[in-house]
């Protein structure tokens, strides 16, 4: 019997204790014979961990009619690790009580957030949009900065795969728009004759805007963030794409082929179609707002992989992380 509530990420292979969750996946299959289960996921703050709920278990309905992602748990279990990650045997479960906090469960505990002030990171933007030389393009990219603060301070950039917590969206865009500033001015002065001259304005505009459909993409509600119904059956790069065009109509001045390859930036920013955009990148613009955003996403993918709890004495860890790939700790010293 456990004698004292843990934490999640502290527990060792083999450990059975009691702990608070949040339930973050619920996917529902069926084994060959045809009997359904749910593979759930909890996490807390540094470690993910699944369960499978069989059928013939005593809490399968409960699952099945009223466990939803974002809802707490207590659960007295086993924890393990395999060659499938981080594992949980559960032995009791029940949703979280008002009275839980006596023995140290604070719902804030679980809610990640950007390492960065929003605000901050908001007028870092703004600041960076207001040395874009043409001054439609500039008016452009401010006005959509602008009329999106409110959302743009919480929302995250992702729904489970990258920087995705509140201030995750400003903290990747700001991170891209830097990048892409450093290789605009590296590649301008590798490239000087490059015609038509790599425009460092359309890098910036790009940058800002190149995730700006996922406004409406993604429904945040804290802890949990989904996709809208929008974000479903279009997806944020054609949202953002619309969203670019729809703001433009209100700046005439704006040169129709410099709208054109901002929305070419927003289209191939993901650069192949089985992650999303309908066509490769065809301006240098593109090319290198794609890698930007690119490097960041993944950066933040091993980060996060690194900071999950070491499993045992692994000096990998596991392969539980959007890359899919286990991630060289160093070896585990004596």
């Amino acid at each position: 019997m456990a004698e004292t509530v843990r934490r999640l990420f502290e527990l060792e292979p083999g450990d059975t204790t009691d702990f608070f969750v949040l339930l973050v996946a619920k996917d529902k299959g069926n084994t060959r014979d045809g009997k359904p289960y749910y593979r759930v996921t909890f996490r807390d703050l540094q470690r993910s961990a699944t369960a499978m709920i069989w059928n013939d278990t005593g809490w399968y309905d409960d699952c099945d009619q009223t466990w939803k992602p974002g809802h707490f748990f207590k659960i007295r279990g086993r924890y393990l690790e395999n060659k499938y990650g981080s594992q949980i045997e559960i032995e009791q479960i029940r949703p979280t009580k008002e009275e839980d906090s006596e023995d140290g469960f604070d719902p804030s505990d679980f809610f990640e957030t950007s390492r960065r002030d929003p605000v901050k990171m908001f007028a870092e933007l703004i600041e960076i949009a207001g040395g874009i030389e043409e001054a439609a393009l500039c008016d452009l990219v401010t006005h959509l900065l602008k009329e999106n603060e409110e959302q743009l301070l919480k929302w995250p950039a992702a729904s489970k795969n990258h920087h995705a917590f509140s201030g995750g969206f400003l903290e990747h865009v700001l991170s891209v728009t830097q990048t892409a500033l450093y290789l605009a001015d590296k590649y301008q002065q590798e490239y000087p004759a490059l015609q038509p001259p790599l425009s460092k304005d359309l890098m910036i505009a790009g940058a800002i805007l190149h995730d700006i459909g996922k406004l409406q993409e993604l429904a945040h509600i804290p802890p949990v963030t989904n996709y809208s119904p929008q974000g479903k059956l279009i997806g944020h790069i054609l949202l953002g794409r619309d969203m670019v065009r729809d703001a433009a109509k209100e700046f005439e001045t704006l040169k129709p082929e410099t709208l054109l390859r901002l929305e070419h930036i927003i289209v191939s920013h993901q650069n192949l179609p089985e992650w999303g955009s309908p066509i490769a990148p065809h301006t240098p613009e593109a090319l290198l707002v794609h890698y930007a955003d690119d490097i960041d996403a993944k950066f933040q993918m091993m980060a996060g992989a690194l900071r999950e709890a070491p499993i045992a004495d692994d000096p990998f860890t596991s392969r539980s992380n959007p890359l899919r790939r286990t991630i060289f700790r160093g070896f585990v010293e004596e």
